[in-house]
């Protein structure tokens, strides 16, 4: 079953709300097996939504609506609809009488408009709305079926999950779901990882594959439908072992998950800690790391000593190192090496983490934007410094710094 997701409101073109319905919809009606092929968002105008549904029709054998439900004049979706169908707008009983009992509950005057919200078009099967007002409609017109739902995530996410889901299993029959796998990747990037793979991607049917960028990191999807999760993961494995034998050295994890995330992990299997030092980055680096809940038991802190007098005093790295004719600087390999290992020292934790370089606008100390280094401070082992050339803006120089010092920090954590 091929679907199409309408969106109905203006306040979505005008970008006053983001539109997070269209997200859920697609990944609940993928577990039902049903594949999205397109998204549309229209105002709240009769007929703009009424060539959105002709088109929809064309194309799609399930359209679902988020919207227009209400009691106002603009919440057009089922009065176009029913138009559209050339059947008529009933009162859906049970849901008038839950209106008029939390009207009166409450002291308030119900006004007439109000009363839409229970309207139902002829024909359809009623979806009880279990935290608001307005009903959902689901219905067959010539081969076609329809899934009316309100616009508010805390009304249509229960009543998908509730009475929405039941309809359309009953309209389905039996449909083998989506199942997916995500392959998260870091230390390369996305044109790069797609060009070790173009021909399995160029080549795929079932399972498919498809790779995206995200935040500094690179995943792949690997999709199939099956009548089961054995069956899906028979499919999905071997997929999954010929794109580990291209690029499995960059794949830090099976599942949708950040690599911070894969770091504590692995930090708190060995009963190790981390400390860091930064200079350009600003702090992100422990930023993300201690966003990973439960990170205090792995991470025990850090500093950021952004000018060369801190760096001096927190760090105690001498200021002929980081000043002065012929010194190598604050943005140097060996500064970087001293950074990683006085923190580590600092802590007593045992790995430090450093980064210092340019994150831009301009250059520093006569050192290009985007020349970053990354030190890793192992205890018992010698420091090692990776150097970086970074593309891109202030902020995204930042992040891929941090990004790429979390892959070097992997890379040592699995040696061990």
């Amino acid at each position: 079953m091929k679907a199409e997701i309408i969106a109905v409101g203006t306040e979505l073109l005008l970008g006053q709300i983001v539109n997070t319905n269209a997200q859920f919809l697609s990944q609940k009606l993928a577990g039902l097996g049903i594949d999205v092929y397109f998204q549309t968002v229209v105002g709240d105008n009769s007929e703009r939504l009424r060539q959105a549904i002709e088109i929809g029709r064309s194309r799609a054998d399930l359209l679902v609506f988020t919207g227009g439900l209400g009691p106002t004049q603009d919440d057009l979706t089922k009065d176009v609809l029913a138009e559209f169908l050339k059947r008529k707008l009933l009162i859906h009983e049970p849901s008038m009488e839950q209106i008029e009992e939390m009207f009166s509950s409450r002291g308030i005057h119900m006004v007439e408009s109000n009363r839409r919200q229970a309207l139902m078009i002829e024909g359809c099967e009623p979806l009880e709305n279990t935290t608001g007002l307005a009903v959902g409609n689901g219905l067959t017109a010539d081969g076609t079926h329809y899934l009316l739902l309100p616009g508010p995530p805390r009304e249509m996410k229960p009543m998908m999950d509730g009475a929405a889901e039941m309809w359309l299993r009953s309209v389905l029959g039996e449909a083998d779901p989506l199942y997916s796998r995500v392959l998260k990747f870091a230390g390369i990037g996305e044109s790069n990882l797609e060009a070790k793979l173009l021909d399995l991607i160029d080549a795929q049917v079932d399972p498919t594959i498809a790779p995206y960028a995200k935040e500094g990191e690179v995943a792949i999807r690997v999709s199939t439908k099956a009548a089961s999760l054995i069956d899906a993961d028979r499919k999905i494995d071997d997929t999954v072992a010929k794109i580990k034998e291209r690029i499995g050295e960059f794949l830090y994890a099976e599942q949708d998950i950040t690599i911070e995330e894969e770091i504590v992990r692995l930090l708190r299997a060995s009963g190790r800690k981390l400390a860091s030092a930064e200079s350009c980055s600003g702090g992100l680096f422990a930023e993300l790391i201690t966003n990973v809940p439960g990170s205090s038991g792995e991470y025990v802190g850090g500093v950021v000593t952004y000018t060369n007098m801190m760096k001096h005093h927190l760090l105690s790295i001498p200021l002929s190192q980081l000043e002065g004719e012929g010194a190598p600087g604050a943005i140097s390999d060996s500064t970087a090496a001293l950074m990683a290992e006085r923190v580590r020292n600092l802590s007593d934790a045992d790995y430090g983490v450093s980064l210092t370089g340019v994150a831009g606008p301009s250059e520093s100390e006569g050192k290009p934007v985007g020349l970053v280094y990354v030190a890793i401070a192992e205890r018992g082992k010698p420091t090692v410094v990776h150097t970086l050339n970074l593309r891109g803006g202030r902020s995204m120089i930042r992040l891929r710094a941090v990004k790429s010092a979390l892959y070097r920090l992997w890379l040592a954590l699995q040696a061990q």
